[in-house]
């Protein structure tokens, strides 16, 4: 049977318009059900406090429950592992964090790979680490401090959070740039290594602005520096190191990733509301009690950052030799 050529156009016109009408309608359907963000992290931790407000927010915007899902272990790498091996439909969220990019070098055998596996949707900040060191340690500056490690070799102890923590790697990009040489020491966790910092037992480590700006201003530690490329809004008077180590760079980055293969319709529509989220005054307010910035950005932004991260932690993971904890 031969179809008039007007009847063919018109259902060909059709035919055509069925993905799109299709796409269309997932666009406006997600989400139908409540949607998971995991997080590698123990409750009220940095990376879960983040998932909380920004899970909040899209609650609200998008009418249906973003719940924070705590799955600890092996560095984050159970939770990075669950969300790649869930369906790429949207319902499961992945709370990147430095870890991601630090652990695709400093473990040998992982069962996906970071940068392939997971899509990037949105940057949600990036914060400073700061260099403190014990009050009553002779250096007040970055080159003091080098000064004086460069004349006593190895006799200084670099306290962090655990093997492989992005503080021990500020630490070891420190080293590298600048050819000091310290002993690590590692501790589950700051608070057994910021107290052993105050009462002189280590004489340095790099911690999360929030962890250590009560110590600064109460005189039990002493700031040398911040380790983003710009001053902290929350230590304005601290340097940066770049100021003194050019080229010097290291900040806790966050965001959000989803499994490969993703609907784009669905990332787009993330980013668009986290961007909102970034962009509204109460979140910003909120953000900038960890002491960073907001970063909004595409998802191509998002992916050229991982990968800029990944490449230069790589460097500093095999300078180190250091191996997970």
């Amino acid at each position: 049977m031969t179809l008039p050529r007007r009847r063919f156009l018109h259902l060909a016109a059709g035919a055509a318009a069925l993905p799109a009408l299709s796409r269309f309608g997932w666009a406006q359907t997600y989400p139908s059900r409540p949607v998971r963000i995991i997080v590698g992290f123990a409750a009220a931790s940095g990376a879960d406090i983040l998932a909380r407000l920004m899970g909040q927010w899209l609650s609200e915007r998008l009418g249906q429950q973003f719940v924070i899902e705590n799955r600890t272990g092996a560095g984050t790498n159970i939770a990075t592992e669950a969300v790649v091996r869930s369906a790429p439909d949207g319902y499961t969220l992945l709370m990147v964090t430095p870890a991601n990019v630090i652990n695709a070098t400093l473990y040998e055998k992982l069962n996906f790979n970071f940068v392939r596996d997971i899509a990037p949707v949105a940057t949600i900040m990036r914060a400073p680490l700061v260099m403190v060191v014990n009050p009553s340690f002779p250096a007040r500056t970055v080159p003091e401090f080098v000064a004086y490690a460069k004349a006593h070799p190895g006799q200084l102890s670099m306290a962090s959070s655990g093997n492989g923590s992005p503080n021990h790697m500020s630490g070891e990009l420190l080293k590298v740039m600048t050819g000091i040489d310290m002993v690590h020491v590692p501790y589950r966790g700051f608070g057994p290594a910021l107290t052993d910092l105050i009462g002189g037992q280590v004489q340095l480590t790099f911690p999360p602005t929030t962890a250590a700006i009560a110590y600064i201003r109460a005189g039990k530690l002493r700031a040398l520096a911040v380790t983003t490329a710009t001053r902290s809004e929350a230590l304005p008077e601290i340097p940066t190191m770049a100021e003194f180590v050019p080229g010097y760079e290291a900040s806790v980055l966050d965001g959000v990733g989803v499994p490969k293969n993703t609907p784009h319709e669905t990332v787009d529509m993330l980013n668009k509301e986290i961007n909102a989220g970034l962009a509204d005054a109460k979140m910003k307010a909120r953000l900038a009690d960890f002491g960073g910035m907001v970063l909004a950005g595409s998802p191509a932004d998002f992916g050229k950052l991982i990968a800029e991260e990944t490449e230069k932690w790589a460097k500093v993971v095999k300078f180190s030799g250091a191996k997970p904890g």
